[in-house]
C-alpha cells in the first residue's frame, strides 16, 4: 500500500473514533459533540504523522508532547465552577482523551486505538449522578 494512501487511512480511523464518542457526547446534551471531538481526533492524528514523516532526526514523542499539553489547556477551558461545584470534568477528559485516541490513529496503531475508543464509549455510557 503507499505510503501516502496509509496516512490518509490512519486519518480516517482517527476521524471515525472521534465521530463514535462525539455521537455520544451529542446524544447527551454535552457541548463538546460531534464535530469537536471528530477535529480534535483528526488533528492529533496529523500532529502524530507530521511528526513522525515529515522532520527527519525528529524525535515525534516531542510532538506527542505538545498535543498532550495544548489538549491539556483546551480541556481545561471545559471545566466550569457552578452551583457550588464543578462542571465538565468528564467533557474535559473526553477530550483529553479522544486526542490520545488521535495520536495512537496516526501512529498506526490499528488496534490499541479501537479498543481505547470502546473502553471510553462504555464508560460514558454508564450511569452518573447529576
Amino acid at each position: 500500500m503507499p505510503v501516502e494512501l496509509e496516512l490518509a487511512l490512519r486519518l480516517l480511523l482517527a476521524a471515525g473514533l472521534g465521530a463514535i464518542i462525539g455521537f455520544q457526547r451529542q446524544r447527551s446534551g454535552k457541548p463538546a459533540g460531534l464535530r469537536t471531538n471528530v477535529l480534535i481526533a483528526v488533528g492529533a492524528a496529523l500532529f502524530a504523522i507530521t511528526g513522525e514523516f515529515s522532520f527527519s532526526g525528529g524525535d515525534p514523542s516531542r510532538i506527542a508532547a505538545g498535543v498532550v499539553a495544548g489538549v491539556g489547556f483546551l480541556g481545561a477551558g471545559a471545566i466550569l465552577h457552578r452551583h457550588g461545584g464543578i462542571e465538565g470534568l468528564t467533557t474535559a477528559a473526553t477530550i483529553w482523551v479522544v486526542a490520545a485516541i488521535g495520536l495512537a490513529s496516526g501512529a498506526g496503531l490499528y488496534i490499541i486505538a479501537p479498543v481505547t475508543t470502546a473502553i471510553t464509549f462504555i464508560i460514558l455510557l454508564l450511569p452518573h449522578k447529576d
